[in-house]
């Protein structure tokens, strides 16, 4: 088994007449959290759309588990064990959170049919969740309606976990249950890539990091290097660690 488990190999993205991503290149390690830096409107959420198949690639090939996935549909990506969560977050407001929950369980018709144990851990990690379980997500507060949408990507066991800024208007200490809760994600072996903006946050949990700008990546190392490298930080994000 390849210690690899995504790689995204000079991808170049267009949106309409305009040209987002300049020659993409990622590697994902397996079982690891990997930090996906960069000032706003670097390319980072087109790199994670391009991924998951909702803005398809003009160059250049995205590679999971050592298959070519550059031209599935978005349904046949989330399929293969990849989970999205996006900045908007995606949650159906009109419906209840447990209804949330049970769409994103493809294995269950009945929330009695979602796996107890790993129902009951989630609801560890975001007590929310259980508290509100028959409330309409629209309901929740901004930091509730993130856990939703966390928890609803790992109701069921994912291959790849990708989020993009999960703690994005969060209160302190909801940030510092997120960040329990990637943590212990991670210790549970998922793969997890990040785009974040919170630099407390990626230090924390980050194992690697790839920092982009202007449509591709200019850095890729160790995160702990980056955080220890107070100069290397200004060159890349204009500010230290």
């Amino acid at each position: 088994m390849s210690d690899i488990l995504l790689t995204v190999e000079d991808v170049h993205t267009h949106i309409g007449a305009y040209h987002i991503l300049h020659g993409v290149d990622l590697v994902v390690p397996r079982g690891k959290l990997t930090m996906l830096l960069g000032r706003n409107g670097a390319g980072k959420t087109t790199t994670l759309r391009s991924i998951m198949g909702l803005w398809h690639a003009n160059q250049g090939r995205i590679v999971f588990e050592q298959r070519d996935i550059t031209a599935l549909a978005t349904p046949e990506i989330a399929a293969l064990g990849i989970a999205y969560v996006p900045e908007t977050m995606g949650i159906f407001s009109d419906l209840s959170v447990k209804e949330n929950m049970l769409l994103a369980a493809r294995q269950a018709r009945r929330a009695s049919q979602i796996d107890q144990a790993r129902l009951q851990w989630i609801f560890s990690l975001f007590p929310a969740v259980e508290k509100f379980w028959n409330h309409p997500a629209g309901k929740l507060s901004g930091g509730q309606k993130q856990m939703l949408a966390v928890a609803r990507a790992i109701v069921e066991p994912r291959a790849l976990l990708i989020v993009d800024e999960p703690s994005k208007g969060l209160a302190p200490s909801i940030i510092n249950n997120m960040i329990d809760a990637f943590a212990q994600l991670k210790a549970t072996g998922t793969t997890i890539l990040l785009v974040e903006q919170n630099i407390s946050f990626a230090k924390r949990l980050g194992d690697s990091v790839a920092v982009m700008d202007n449509g591709k990546v200019v850095y890729a190392g160790a995160m702990q290097a980056l955080a220890e490298d107070e100069a290397l930080q200004r060159s890349l994000l204009g500010l230290a660690l």
